[in-house]
């Protein structure tokens, strides 16, 4: 674009990631630290956990270690088949190789939205911008949510709905291991676990001429309970909260990524972390991850256990729900590295 004028800044449809452009433009510039290490991430395999007796309680005190040091680990002998983890792949790929007429049937920058394509955090507000497309979409009940899902590529809606389900199961399991972990009694929150949202984020890091100068997405936690990650390359970053710096997490194949949320450490009343991460970004190749969020029902409270809390350790955290957050990323920007858990901190 050298003699022309080049924009400021872009909205869905129009952005840098998407036309392809072979310079970063000013407002994606953020110039990141790089990371210093590669990280070493705990393995939680969930066969143990599956059995009983001492193998079992070994566990989940490692299942509690991850969580407390970290907020972040990956999970082998998770029980969903390779040929779902890249079936889900191939038809997330698929999806933003379409024509832009397609994609854009379901472009939205409304955070409340259950079905929405865009890129930007919020559309033409943000003044930092990020080199990510993504679709997002609601998955739990599947069958209230999956005919408002594309169904371009014509399989999208069987293999991502297969993966929704499988995940949600793993979801539904670590959850109730994580609580029992921390010696909380389940019984007021078990059928609101159960009951609770599944949100997929479908997300697309193309190319980037120079992936040094901008990110993917910007430093922050997930307001969840559970996030399950599913990636197709390295990319993703998580930050040592020991020493400050960032570190890359391997792409191990057929491994599922797993993040501690703000729920959890409100829960826990900040025994276990939820853990900053960003997205970074390469050159020579599109990165796909599949995101999915899980958290109690829209209105559903997330509070303290009464278990974690004393006159050594008062409460931390005041109570929030999916709905609290989404007001908060109507309202503030991530992107100036603002944290929906700093919002309920006592």
């Amino acid at each position: 674009m050298s003699g022309e004028e080049k924009p400021t800044s872009f909205t869905t449809g129009n952005t840098a990631q998407e036309k392809g452009f072979d310079y970063v433009p000013e407002c994606y510039v953020v110039s990141p630290s790089k990371a210093s290490s590669q990280a070493h991430v705990p393995t939680i395999d969930m066969a143990p956990l599956r059995k009983t007796g001492s193998q079992r309680s070994l566990a989940i005190k490692e299942l509690g270690d991850a969580c407390r040091r970290r907020g972040f680990f990956q999970v082998v002998n998770h029980g969903i088949s390779q040929s779902i983890l890249d079936e889900v792949l191939a038809v997330a790929s698929g999806f933003f190789d379409l024509p832009a007429r397609e994609k854009l049937k379901f472009k939205s920058s409304d955070v409340y939205k259950p079905v929405r394509y865009a890129t930007s955090l919020k559309d033409g507000v943000d003044k930092v911008q990020f080199w990510r497309i993504f679709l997002k979409h609601y998955a739990h009940p599947l069958e209230a949510w999956i005919d408002s899902w594309p169904d371009n590529p014509p399989h999208y809606r069987e293999k991502m709905g297969k993966y929704c389900a499988e995940v949600r199961k793993l979801a539904l399991e670590l959850m109730g291991t994580i609580i029992e972990s921390l010696a909380i009694s389940p019984n007021h929150l078990s059928q609101k676990i159960e009951d609770g949202m599944q949100v997929i984020a479908v997300n697309c890091y193309p190319p980037c001429p120079e992936p040094d100068t901008a990110l993917g997405l910007p430093p922050h936690s997930d307001y969840t309970c559970l996030t399950i990650v599913l990636q197709n390359s390295t990319g993703l970053e998580i930050l040592d909260t020991e020493d400050g710096n960032w570190i890359t997490v391997p792409e191990i194949h057929g491994t599922l990524l797993v993040h501690v949320g703000d729920h959890f450490e409100v829960l826990s009343n900040g025994v276990y972390k939820s853990v900053v991460h960003r997205a970074t970004l390469n050159s020579e190749r599109t990165r796909i991850s599949i995101a999915s969020l899980h958290s109690l029902g829209m209105d559903d409270k997330m509070g303290t256990a009464k278990e974690v809390v004393d006159e050594e350790n008062p409460k931390r955290y005041k109570e929030s729900s999916f709905r609290d957050f989404l007001d908060f990323l109507a309202t503030d920007d991530i992107g100036d590295g603002k944290r929906f858990i700093d919002t309920l901190r006592i």
